[in-house]
């Protein structure tokens, strides 16, 4: 499949359409992508896994800071109108700096559902699953002491578990999701509705949502699961009213990586039933 370098996007939408640019260290954040598109059917979406410089979330701060920075700068060439950053990793260490460097640019990061957490919690003890480079944030530091004595965070750091997941989706196999699922979810301590355990698991990690599934068949039914993509395709959604597009037609969504271009296909795929053809983007 022949790289990309510049505006083949363009190609993709009609003459004078609006883009969202969405981005994520790899496929977790089609998980936010759906939701986006979901919320908003008629936009035109821009979806850009940077995968050949993955994993975020086990890199240091000044790697996900210059990757942020080359796929902003990348999506500014395609005329967005407003960027998504689809990784907990990515807006903990970079949407601060991308506002003040791009203020004309309308910004939207993710970050771990703590206070919908302790909004639904009832035994006030909350299991927090993330990268380390999340939990590791000083964004992080501060969501968690907005909550100071709301309720007791159980934080496990699931190294590997990102990965596992992307593989899952080129292969179908997911032994070892499963596994490394069963592991942090072991170490956090037990699950249920009664005093004292975990009765609510917020997802932070935008991939772990497709492992959703199985989260659920080892925290038990009654236990709430939160991730984030919802709550982000309602503030997108907000903060573009009067930017819509005035169509009953469907949007497009062009899809784009830095890595192999099969595994987001087939993660696309398999999550979105999106058949698009994924470009390589060489940035």
């Amino acid at each position: 499949m022949a790289p990309c370098k510049g505006s083949a996007v363009r190609e993709a939408t009609s003459v004078g359409a609006v883009l969202i640019g969405v981005f994520d260290s790899g496929i977790g954040g089609l998980s936010v992508l759906k939701a986006l598109r979901a919320e908003m059917p008629h936009e035109h979406f821009i979806y850009v896994a940077d995968s050949g410089h993955a994993p975020y979330g086990e890199r240091d701060e000044a790697h996900v800071l210059e990757r942020s920075h080359a796929v902003t700068r990348y999506l500014l060439s395609q005329n967005v109108k407003a960027m998504v950053i689809a990784c907990n990793t990515a807006t903990a260490a970079a949407i601060h700096l991308l506002r003040a460097e791009h203020p004309e640019l309308t910004l939207i990061g993710v970050e771990p559902a703590l206070k919908p957490a302790v909004a639904l919690s009832r035994t006030g003890r909350i299991g927090v699953m993330a990268t380390r480079g999340t939990l590791a944030s000083a964004k992080f530091t501060a969501l968690l002491a907005a909550q100071a004595g709301q309720a007791d965070f159980v934080l496990q750091p699931c190294d590997g578990l990102a990965d596992a997941i992307e593989r899952s989706a080129q292969t179908g196999e997911t032994a070892e999701t499963i596994a490394l699922c069963t592991r942090y979810t072991g170490a956090m301590g037990l699950f249920s509705t009664q005093t004292g355990q975990i009765d609510t698991l917020v997802l932070g990690c935008t991939h772990y949502p497709f492992a959703s599934d199985h989260l659920r068949a080892m925290v038990g039914a009654d236990v709430q699961i939160i991730d984030n993509g919802e709550a982000v395709a309602r503030q997108t959604r907000r903060l573009l009213q009067g930017h819509e597009i005035a169509s009953a037609a469907p949007g497009q969504v062009s899809l784009f990586t830095t890595g192999q271009p099969y595994t987001l296909q087939a993660a696309a795929g398999r999550w979105l039933g999106l058949p698009d053809p994924v470009k390589t983007l060489l940035i």
